[in-house]
């Protein structure tokens, strides 16, 4: 059985970003490390945005990125400049051709095409079972969702952020590139929360997602529908389908950390990487596994690499509510919106915030209903 010092089970963005900053790191260098993977992906399945303040990682390869923003719903509308903030696009293959580029000269980095069926315990190591072998590791860092206890319990809510998006290119000039179209409201909520998210890449081509925090995922046709839909009311009609992506990412406070071991780490969305509150799971992507390389050095247990904080009871007060009325989402969000800047917003959301700065944003949200759900956490 061959043994390594590290593995990495999955090669999507959370598990190739580790291996990348650790290819970087010359302490890794004389460490064995293995990424398993049923394929080696290359190519644009999935669409990123993350808001940034100044330079960052992945700017040699954005797509896009925008300097002001844009929230609409019946109850607020605004466009702002979010200076010193950008909203970044990264394309997914772009991402992981960077990333392969730095993997791929490492000698000590090996890369196994097979499928993980099963990661346990065994001693003072982990034992990685594969359809074609088993392999032990000193340390296993795994993104892959083995487990899906988190949808059979009632302790704690569990949301959907489902969507599905269109790259759509227009004969004519209808889309402004200077401004993202963070969230729009003013589509149909039908008992929901719906939005709209249009990210204008140019002024003939933007993607635009059809998007619900909510339980039960849609047929790919209702989704192309609403979109068809709002284009149509946006008198956008001369156009054509360039490209097509669909998502289901887990919106819970779920502590999936909880299955942590010594030897077993589980990251990106199956390691709660996932911002419960609003489904964002890249930019933590980028600040967790730069805590992780460090915390690796130490050769602590998994154990002691994360605990709840104040934001995670946040954002599951928030996900109380939209679990007991999800239709009550788009009003949340207006008043978010309408009483604070959108930078505070980018602040707290990456829980930057002090406590003071906390309970001033806290404040001026509907007061009735979250003191409604705290109580009700509390007792």
């Amino acid at each position: 059985m061959e043994e390594y010092d590290f593995i990495i089970a999955g090669s999507g963005a959370s598990g190739l970003v580790l291996a990348y900053r650790i290819a970087n790191d010359t302490y890794f260098d004389h460490k064995s490390i293995l990424i398993i993977d049923r394929e080696k992906k290359n190519k644009n399945d999935r669409t990123w945005c993350y808001w940034e303040i100044g330079q960052g990682d992945w700017d040699d390869i954005l797509t896009k990125e925008w300097k002001s923003m844009a929230f609409r719903s019946p109850w607020h509308s605004e466009t702002t400049e979010i200076t010193p903030y950008s909203y970044k696009m990264v394309r997914s293959a772009d991402l992981y051709n960077k990333l392969w580029e730095v993997i791929d000269k490492k000698s000590n980095i090996t890369f196994v095409q097979d499928s993980v069926l099963n990661i346990s315990n065994r001693s003072d190591k982990a034992l990685v079972l594969t359809k074609k072998t088993e392999y032990h590791g000193k340390k296993v860092v795994n993104s892959i969702f083995f487990n899906r206890n988190y949808q059979h319990q009632n302790k704690y809510p569990v949301l959907n952020q489902h969507f599905l998006g269109w790259f759509v290119e227009s004969k004519e000039e209808v889309f402004d590139d200077s401004t993202a179209t963070f969230m729009d409201f003013t589509v149909d909520q039908k008992g929901n929360t719906r939005f709209i998210y249009v990210l204008p890449l140019t002024k003939r081509k933007a993607l635009l997602e059809y998007t619900l925090f909510s339980k039960n995922i849609l047929t790919a046709e209702y989704y192309e529908k609403e979109i068809r839909s709002y284009l149509k009311d946006q008198n956008i009609i001369d156009y054509s389908i360039v490209e097509k992506e669909q998502g289901v990412i887990p919106m819970t406070s779920y502590k999936f950390w909880k299955r942590n071991s010594k030897t077993i780490l589980n990251i990106g969305t199956a390691g709660g990487w996932t911002k419960a509150s609003t489904g964002y799971t890249f930019g933590n992507i980028t600040k967790q596994t730069k805590q992780l390389v460090k915390f690796l050095k130490t050769e602590q247990s998994f154990k002691d690499f994360r605990s709840p904080t104040r934001f995670w009871f946040y954002d599951l007060l928030l996900l109380d509510i939209l679990d007991e009325d999800n239709y009550i989402g788009s009003r949340i969000f207006s008043v978010f919106f309408r009483k604070n800047k959108t930078q505070n917003i980018f602040k707290f959301l990456d829980e930057e915030t002090s406590f003071l700065e906390d309970i001033k944003i806290m404040t001026s949200m509907p007061p009735l209903r979250f003191i409604k759900a705290l109580i009700n956490r509390l007792y």
